[in-house]
């Protein structure tokens, strides 16, 4: 047993399983790093993805209420109407308190995965609650199983009647690690789900889901309405934030526990009155109040905002105004951070950062974002269509949802001909897109690496007619890639025939296959 609790250390996000959900209906894995950025077609799934992870996190209470119709079509039609979320984390703190104030460990209670995960499974019934198991490596010898769902006093039948020997038999903990340590040589250990809604491992749960992240989900646009639960507007996020510190969390229970029992006197002063009259009636009453846990102080702030001039609130405002704002938040995000040195664990999870912003304001969003992903239990989720977004990042960073035959699968996005990250040679290679932004990519970066002429040599040419500045025009030679090129960027020339879709691929491949062949040589000349 482990004597030093990780005051404030919070597990993070490594992967997600996600099945019969929307368009996933068979199970797709999805790990995350620090900064993750999906890519890939319009609609195959990306915001499916923050989506399910909003519902995880937030249970209905953050941007994403899960309800029926998010079972996938063909499941449902087949009966089969469980939703399964399933997320793992690492970086598993060293001791964690779960059931009394003895501090043990995950791995002590057997309570990971095979690969050393903590792993939490969600199971949604027809879009309904859900019900939580914890899937984990665990013991299966019936001596010695199911400890985690059995009270203090089952704990103790068994001490007692195995004769095992227990340092202290009012806590669970000791008295687990007790009976697992008697049967170390047959635990029969094997990957099961345990069910957190039951006995006492459902209290287990409510502890351990305290070392959970916070999760921010910020949508791109979206009809809202008065009503409509959407969070675009910072504050809000950092309500989640501050609330989530351990230290005020206390301070709000003092709060609640000092409230309750001042209830609980009006109450017993009431049913005291009152049972002086009608005894029967008295006694068959009960007073009911919620403990300082189950308040939801999120709630108490739920009017904050910040509103404009004519206090019209941030999410009603203009695509280009909100992620202003947004941009704005993370920039200060990470200076207090950094400063305050902050380790409370959060996930920012942004749809489509480029929303409404010239380049030089994505530059400035995606450095923020690359920064705070980079400081202590922080991640950062991004869908995105923007290049210029994904040639900031690392190809570690990127993720590519492809669908095949009706089968999502998720791909890493591995150096092309490009040598940097380009989402038009994403969707080149992953969708046959044939662009002429990738053709003035690929042109550009062999003009760049000074291999222009060797390119151009021994290539047929074509006649291309150049206009002059002073409106003459003069014909000159060219191959197909330098035709071509002409044509993209002076679009105003009309004198020459227009390049076909064939022949833009045609020139694409060459300048690929040239690129690899100079790569290839360079390698076998260096020492």
């Amino acid at each position: 047993m482990h004597k030093r609790r990780e005051e404030g250390i919070k597990v993070k996000l490594h992967s997600l399983k996600l099945k019969n959900f929307r368009g996933y209906k068979d199970e797709i894995n999805i790990v995350f790093d620090d900064l993750t950025a999906f890519v890939g077609k319009n609609d195959v799934g990306k915001s499916t993805i923050l989506e399910a992870l909003d519902i995880f996190f937030n249970e209905g209470k953050g941007v994403i209420k899960i309800d029926k119709n998010d079972v996938n079509i063909s499941e449902a039609q087949a009966g089969n109407l469980d939703t399964i979320i399933s997320v793992s984390f690492k970086e598993l703190p060293g001791s964690i308190v779960i059931d009394s104030s003895v501090e043990t460990s995950l791995q002590d209670e057997y309570m990971v995965n095979s690969e050393g995960y903590l792993e939490v499974v969600k199971k949604y019934k027809n879009g309904g609650a859900s019900k939580v198991f914890i899937k984990a490596y665990h013991p299966t010898n019936v001596k010695c199983a199911d400890l985690l769902l059995k009270k203090n006093s089952d704990l103790k039948k068994i001490i007692q009647a195995e004769g095992i020997e227990c340092e202290n038999l009012n806590v669970n903990a000791l008295m687990r690690a007790a009976i697992w340590s008697n049967y170390s040589e047959d635990l029969q250990l094997q990957e099961i789900e345990i069910d957190a809604s039951k006995e006492d491992a459902k209290k287990i749960w409510e502890k351990l889901a305290n070392y959970l992240p916070v999760y921010s989900l910020f949508q791109s646009d979206r009809k809202n309405s008065d009503g409509d639960n959407e969070v675009q507007d910072p504050l809000k996020e950092a309500v989640k934030q501050i609330l989530s510190d351990q230290s005020l969390q206390a301070t709000l229970n003092e709060v609640a526990d000092e409230v309750q029992h001042k209830l609980q006197e009006v109450a017993e002063r009431t049913l005291e009155k009152l049972r002086e009259m009608d005894p029967d009636i008295a006694n068959s009453l009960n007073p009911v109040i919620p403990t300082g846990q189950a308040l939801k102080w999120q709630d108490v702030f739920k009017g904050v905002s910040i509103s404009g001039d004519e206090d019209i609130p941030i999410n009603k405002r203009g695509s280009g105004v909100k992620r202003l704002v947004l941009l704005n938040f993370f920039r200060g995000e990470v200076e207090r951070r950094f400063s305050e040195g902050d380790n409370t664990g959060i996930i920012y999870a942004i749809e489509e950062p480029e929303t409404s912003q010239h380049t030089d304001n994505q530059r400035k969003l995606i450095e923020s974002l690359k920064t705070l992903s980079e400081a202590l239990n922080v991640q950062v989720i991004l869908t995105t269509h923007s290049a210029y977004i994904v040639k900031q990042l690392d190809f570690s960073n990127l993720r590519l949802l492809v669908e095949e035959n009706g089968n999502k699968t998720m791909k890493d996005v591995l150096p092309g001909q490009l040598q940097y990250p380009s989402l038009n040679e994403v969707n080149y290679i992953a969708f046959n897109e044939i662009t002429e932004e990738y053709h003035d990519e690929l042109y550009s970066y062999i003009e760049f690496q000074g291999w222009k002429n060797a390119y151009c040599s021994g290539k047929p040419t074509r006649l291309y007619h150049r206009q002059l500045p002073n409106g003459n025009v003069r014909d000159e030679q060219k191959v197909l890639t330098e035709y071509i090129r002409h044509q993209i960027h002076h679009p105003e020339n009309h004198l020459n025939t227009k390049y076909t879709r064939i022949e833009l691929q045609q020139s694409i491949e060459e300048m690929r296959q040239f690129i690899s062949d100079m790569e290839a040589e360079q390698l076998t000349e260096e020492p």
